[in-house]
């Protein structure tokens, strides 16, 4: 029988040596030799094949060639695209707080007022209907004396308690020389100021934008709301800054000054203060 051949273990057949000649061959002259074992192309290769993947991986990663892949979007669009629905998220849910405020203060401006639920119900409204509720002898001629001295008094201490913003720090709304000053009798509720043309018009207390539109005869007007129910108006604007339910801060500029409204002679501002419903001199707490 034939003598087996004997098998050789693959490590051996990987560091084997083999090598690669190249003749001319017309002299049969060695041009080239290199000696070569079959691991070391191995390694050779895979080395060749390692590189050329991640070189084509970072061509993809880092260059613009990966635009030109299906399915590959770029990392910047997703990130505009992701900070573009916030934005629209957060448009949203203003406009829909914007548009409650506005219908709210319609309400308040109509009389249109609902109970409030958060109050407590009057579980013992039956136990209370023996109570009388209407005002002793004493009461009344209180009721009345008091009614009385209020009944022709004028000045702006008893009309509007105006002694709670004595405090109060208020921005000058525009620098200028003021033409018209206060006054009730003349149906007068503001000052009217005098300044240069594109003159910003500046809010005079922190507050909220109530109202910012147009009449026929005041022109441009923005109210603003502030605490302890003050209320200020500017009108006669050539143009308005500011959104009904924008927030603002006091010497923030809101509207330009202008010459709009059929009342009005020249560039001026119109500026009133409201306290608790009522007109109140603007020269007493602002220096123009």
């Amino acid at each position: 029988m034939p003598e087996e051949k004997k098998k050789i273990p693959l490590s051996e057949r990987l560091r084997r040596k083999y090598r690669l000649v190249i003749l001319n061959d017309a002299s049969f002259e060695e041009k080239f030799s290199l000696r070569l074992t079959p691991g070391g192309i191995l390694i050779l290769v895979s080395a060749i094949t390692i590189f050329m993947s991640f070189l084509l991986t970072s061509l993809i990663a880092f260059t613009p060639l990966r635009e030109y892949i299906p399915g590959y979007g770029d990392i910047s669009d997703r990130k505009a695209l992701i900070a573009l629905s916030l934005k629209a998220d957060s448009v949203a849910d203003l406009i829909k707080a914007k548009n409650e405020y506005i219908e709210n203060l319609q309400n308040v401006l109509s009389g249109n007022l609902t109970s409030d639920t958060t109050q407590p119900q009057k579980t013992e409204e039956k136990n209370n209907q023996h109570i009388s509720i209407k005002p002793s002898k004493t009461d009344s001629v209180l009721r009345q004396e008091i009614e009385q001295q209020d009944k022709f008094s004028l000045t702006l201490s008893n009309s509007s308690g105006a002694s709670g913003i004595s405090g109060y720090f208020f921005f000058s709304p525009v620098k200028g020389m003021v033409t018209h000053s206060f006054n009730i009798a003349e149906g007068h509720f503001g000052v009217d100021v005098v300044a240069k043309e594109n003159e910003f018009i500046k809010a005079a207390l922190d507050g909220t934008v109530v109202y910012a539109g147009w009449t026929a005869n005041d022109g441009y007007v923005i109210q603003l709301q502030h605490s302890n129910n003050l209320m200020s108006i500017y009108k006669h604007n050539s143009d308005i800054t500011k959104n009904i339910g924008d927030h603002v801060k006091a010497g923030e500029p809101i509207a330009i000054i202008g010459n709009t409204g059929e009342t009005s002679s020249g560039t001026h501002l119109h500026f009133e203060l409201w306290y608790n419903g009522t007109p109140i001199n603007p020269q007493d707490y602002v220096l123009f």
